[in-house]
């Protein structure tokens, strides 16, 4: 039996990264994987993204991924760009869509919003039929293989479902949960690469954080949208608006 850690939704809190990656450590996992968006709404894109590249095997990316490393005059975007640097930036636009894998006999796709776009927002609400779909491929995905078992992050707030025999999951956010207000990941354990029907585990795991320290961080870089993001850190209270 292998594990995998899949980690999410990051959005350049680094203090809530740091401790996700301790806790993994502790844990002795050795492979993880990220859903996407490394980048936005706090201070330290720039570490997040040198701790990913470190101690990620594998990484997709994210709607705010895509958005800050294009061609934007929003004054919010360029100063997450100025912080990161024309180097990141080229590691964002390089990230594949998705990652697909077989574990214990099931095809697993991770992507970071939908099989189809890195914008669409799926709730583990919304009609069973827009659910199921997430098991599907699109032209995007690696595979045109359906998915046993679909994981996503982008929407904040960890849940898993059974659904038409399958198995959905979202692993929730590290820097910017809006469920609870710890980080938020997920351990999958299981036969890495085997198509062979196996025990498969899927865990999910709330990390508590120093959030004061987070919004001293960001109360310290004078970043745009100050008050928005140190409510939802403090709350896990959602804005409103684009995540």
């Amino acid at each position: 039996m292998e594990t995998i850690a899949i980690i999410s939704d990051i959005h350049g809190n680094a203090t809530a990264l740091e401790t996700v990656l301790a806790d993994i450590q502790q844990r002795r996992i050795s492979r993880i994987f990220c859903l996407g968006d490394l980048v936005g709404k706090g201070p330290n894109s720039d570490r997040a993204v040198d701790l990913i590249r470190e101690h990620c095997e594998k990484v997709v990316r994210g709607n705010w991924d895509e958005f800050i490393a294009g061609d934007s005059e929003l004054e919010v975007i360029k100063w997450h760009q100025a912080l990161l640097g024309k180097e990141r930036l080229a590691y964002l636009s390089g990230l594949p869509f998705s990652i697909e894998f077989w574990m214990s006999g099931r095809y697993i796709r991770l992507f970071h919003a939908s099989p189809r776009s890195v914008n669409e927002r799926v709730q583990p609400w919304d009609d069973l039929e827009l659910r199921v779909s997430l098991f599907e491929p699109s032209e995007l995905c690696g595979s045109q293989l359906p998915a046993d078992v679909a994981g996503y992050g982008d929407i904040h707030g960890a849940y898993l479902q059974h659904l038409a025999g399958k198995t959905l999951f979202n692993a929730g956010s590290v820097g910017n949960p809006l469920d609870l207000t710890q980080a938020s990941y997920v351990i999958m354990e299981g036969n890495y690469g085997s198509g062979d029907p196996a025990p498969l585990n899927i865990q999910f795991v709330r990390v508590p954080y120093d959030i004061e320290r987070a919004v001293q961080q960001a109360v310290d870089s004078q970043m745009p949208h100050l008050e928005p993001y140190i409510k939802e850190l403090r709350t896990a209270e959602y804005r409103g608006k684009g995540q």
